[in-house]
């Protein structure tokens, strides 16, 4: 894994608790039952239905690549799919690596922290991210194997609310830990995740941020990362929430200040971090990304 190439700025303004490990591991079996079903389908006839504060942070962008032209260098490339950039995780992770003031902030500690519907506190918070709803599928990928799917990776998943503000840091919801969340990919090598579509905090074009382990039992600390990665969202469906929706007045004049040319983090290249979108203000959205990594 390479580092990103630029410094982090400064921070910004139970159930019975068996561990992230635990969880994992039933996810992992839930999924597998699902999996049995399906076949058991094919066989009978049988349906299933599936469910399924911010501030400026500077990082870096190593390379990415797309089929439409735009390059920059140093790409690993493996049939059809590309090695995803890494980029810096900035400075409200939430995975163990830094304090938020009052401690060491460590979500992947929290138990309940294994789930798909990343819109609300868990623990001992309440709160609950407003926002229109998002469904984001990621699927991990092996560039060093023609592409081919990568099961039972854990993907930590966070990113800023509406109104551009991180829990576990921004000083009004320092106290909420939602919009974060780890998840196991399956067979296929997905996972999926029920969030919002986020806000546009000055200095940034709107994005998530992620971070994938080999192992589920790795995913308890952030020393055990394999790659740390952003997601870009396309400017016109950002353009169409920011001015439609409910909440995101700031994330308007925020966005209407920065582009892809000027980000920090996505201006050498972005392509392979770009989801694609569909849906609407009023029905939600979908959003998918492919993620390559040479595993």
């Amino acid at each position: 894994m390479q580092p990103p190439r630029h410094a982090f700025p400064a921070d910004h303004d139970d159930d019975h608790d068996q561990g992230l490990a635990h969880d994992l591991r039933v996810m992992q079996q839930r999924r597998r039952a699902l999996g049995l079903l399906a076949g058991l389908a094919g066989i009978g006839g049988l349906t299933l239905v599936g469910c399924g504060g911010g501030g400026s942070e500077t990082g870096t962008s190593t390379t990415s690549s797309s089929s439409s032209g735009s390059t920059s260098t140093g790409t690993t490339t493996t049939a059809s799919c590309s090695v995803i950039p890494e980029e810096t995780a900035g400075p409200y992770p939430g995975d163990g690596s830094n304090s938020n003031g009052s401690g060491i902030a460590n979500a992947l500690s929290l138990s309940g922290i294994v789930r798909s519907d990343i819109r609300g506190s868990i623990g001992t918070a309440s709160g609950t991210a407003g926002g229109v709803p998002l469904t984001l599928t990621l699927k991990l990928v092996n560039t060093s194997s023609s592409c081919a799917d990568l099961s039972g990776y854990a993907i930590y998943l966070w990113h800023c609310d509406r109104e551009g503000r991180y829990s576990l840091y921004s000083s009004s919801i320092i106290n909420e830990n939602y919009l974060r969340g780890v998840q196991s990919t399956g067979s296929d090598g997905t996972v999926t995740f029920t969030t919002i579509f986020p806000g546009c905090y000055d200095g940034r074009m709107p994005h998530m941020h992620f971070e994938v382990y080999r192992t589920a039992t790795a995913a308890t600390s952030y020393a055990n990362k394999i790659k740390t990665s952003q997601i870009a969202f396309p400017t016109d469906v950002c353009t169409t929430v920011y001015t439609s929706a409910t909440g995101y007045a700031s994330s308007l004049t925020n966005f209407n200040r920065i582009s892809f040319a000027t980000d920090n983090v996505f201006s050498d290249g972005y392509t392979t971090q770009l989801a694609t979108l569909s849906g609407s203000v009023s029905a939600g959205y979908t959003a998918t990304l492919t993620v390559g990594i040479a595993a």
